[in-house]
């Protein structure tokens, strides 16, 4: 089977296996998130947190018990990895500096799980599991929270709350995430995965005499990696690693997991605005933008459009062997596409025009499909963006499901998307303007200011991938991609709550003949287009002068 055919067999049975996720899963987490009645297991963590579950919060309310459980959560987290020689399960790893614990302890709680550091050499087990592992699955569930409190915005009418934090955060864990995880984890040790607390220190020799360091939680981790749509490996190499990804039946398997949630939200969205096709037309939108981008992807990658790989018949440097070009492309394209982070491949070693779509999928917004949670929300901003144009072109107050999208809202989708750009061109220009910076480049031209380009858009979409050719652990990379992630993740959260709160406020705007149909492939055409416009707007320079420049050279 040649490399395109192989490609175009692994997109189709991933989209195969996807539809049937869309309706089962999309219909599950419409009922999590609506039902009314509490297991026991979440009373009892309401009542440790002291929480009213039945008490709904307005959206400032529900933006301070987010960000206040995201605090505590760094503190948290920090507090351990400075801690770790005195912990139980530390393995006799000495304190982490305090510049690489900020940087991941921001980078968990903020679901972008950028490592500055090797897991394996770094971190204990008990900073992996009660740290690490743990936040996969809260910065996950608040992803998942806040799409779901924006969409109640949408759904309510005239009304003041949109929702309890804590009752969103505790369904999306104990509902959806822990148990897919759980199920994901035994078929990955099946799979030969490792999971177990021996000693990194032990050797075991496997077939062939080849020596190899084993040990450590991998498989859980695995599983909520790739759910959860999180970066956060336990070994360097992440999913290039044979005990994180050993098969191409578990790479397979990795992909299908990353686009699980983000792929069967917006049928929980149609479900809870009352007209599934408003979903369907959200998933049309993501599934053209994401087919455009794995296509995009495996061409400049199988084409190999430079001299040496093309005498090598594959641009093979980098590339996992195991899952050959296709299965690394199409890797590449879904954990860029989602909020993942996750690698099987070293996209520093993708031609030009390869890397430059990994950092494309990222600057879209991640929005095709997305993150757990981000991804939808993310996509609905740009819906409200395309109607106000749309308004605009016919000289109509836009409106949207039934909302009138006025200038408070208008505004708060523009400050919404601005904060990416702004952090990624600001981060970048800083990073090249000083020699702390300059000193992390491997290489330099146009290729090492893709690499500063890639790390700041990386942290700032909270998607925690790199280039692999970046050295970030010195104290001003870990400083500035630490405040890079933190405003990324938490000021758009906070301008989406906020629009929820003004949607939901609002009475009901009757159909008429001048309402904008939002279901039809030609709204679906105008989302896409708006996504991709504003983003060349924006990123076009830069982009001109790293990849692009590196790819006509």
């Amino acid at each position: 089977m040649s490399a395109a055919a192989a490609g175009a067999v692994l997109v189709l049975s991933v989209v195969t296996v996807l539809s049937v996720v869309y309706l089962l899963l999309g219909d599950y987490l419409y009922r999590v998130y609506t039902g009314t009645r509490h297991s026991a297991a979440e009373r009892l963590v309401y009542r440790l947190v002291g929480v009213r579950p039945d008490a709904e919060q307005s959206w400032a309310v529900y933006a301070r018990a987010l960000l206040a459980f995201s605090a505590v959560s760094v503190l948290a987290v920090y507090g351990m990895q400075r801690l770790q020689d005195r912990l139980v399960l530390g393995l006799g790893r000495p304190a982490v500096p305090a510049h690489v614990a900020w940087n991941t302890a921001v980078s968990f709680v903020t679901n972008t799980n950028w490592q500055a550091y090797s897991g394996e050499s770094t971190m204990g087990h008990l900073v992996q599991m009660a740290g690490l592992a743990v936040q996969n699955f809260a910065s996950a569930a608040v992803g998942m929270a806040v799409a779901v409190a924006l969409v109640r915005g949408f759904a309510r009418r005239q009304a003041d709350t949109i929702g309890n934090f804590w009752v969103d955060l505790v369904r999306g864990t104990f509902r959806v995430l822990l148990p897919i995880a759980f199920v994901a984890a035994l078929v990955l040790v099946a799979g030969g995965v490792v999971q177990n607390l021996a000693s990194p220190h032990e050797v075991t020799t496997l077939t062939g005499g080849t020596q190899a360091i084993t040990g450590g939680p991998v498989a859980s981790q695995e599983a909520i990696k790739v759910l959860g749509t999180n970066g956060g490996g336990f070994y360097n190499a992440n999913s290039a690693h044979p005990f994180e990804n050993p098969a191409g039946w578990t790479n397979w398997l990795q992909i299908v997991l990353l686009l699980a949630i983000p792929v069967a939200l917006p049928r929980t969205f149609g479900r809870m605005v009352g007209q599934v096709r408003q979903g369907h037309a959200i998933l049309a939108v993501m599934a053209v933008i994401a087919l455009v981008s794995v296509v995009l992807t495996n061409v400049f990658e199988v084409s190999g459009g430079a001299t040496v790989p093309q005498a090598a018949g594959a641009a093979l440097e980098g590339k996992e062997v195991r899952f050959g070009v296709p299965g690394s492309a199409t890797f590449a394209a879904v954990t860029t596409l989602t909020s993942t982070g996750a690698a099987d491949s070293a996209h520093d070693s993708f031609t030009p025009l390869g890397g430059m779509m990994t950092m494309l999928n990222m600057m879209l917004g991640e929005v095709a499909p997305g993150g757990a949670g981000s991804g939808l929300y993310g996509m609905l901003v740009l819906a409200v963006i395309t109607v106000f144009v749309a308004g605009l072109m016919v000289g109509r107050t836009p409106e949207y499901l039934g909302k009138k999208i006025g200038s408070r809202e208008i505004k708060l989708a523009s400050l919404y998307f601005l904060v990416t750009p702004a952090l990624v061109l600001a981060g970048t220009a800083a990073a090249m303007g000083n020699r702390a910076g300059l000193a992390a480049m491997l290489n330099g031209g146009p290729h090492g200011l893709s690499e500063i380009l890639y790390a700041f858009t990386s942290a700032a979409a909270n998607n925690g991938s790199a280039f692999a050719g970046i050295s970030a652990g010195t104290p001003w990379w870990c400083v500035a991609l630490g405040l890079c992630m933190a405003f990324g993740r938490f000021l758009p959260i906070v301008f989406i709550l906020a629009l929820a709160g003004s949607l939901a406020r609002q009475a009901p705007v009757p159909v008429s003949a001048g309402t904008l149909p939002t279901h039809r492939p030609q709204f679906v055409g105008m989302v896409a287009g708006v996504t991709v416009v504003l983003v060349a707007l924006t990123f076009l320079p830069a982009l001109a002068l790293a990849p692009l420049a590196e790819g006509l050279s």
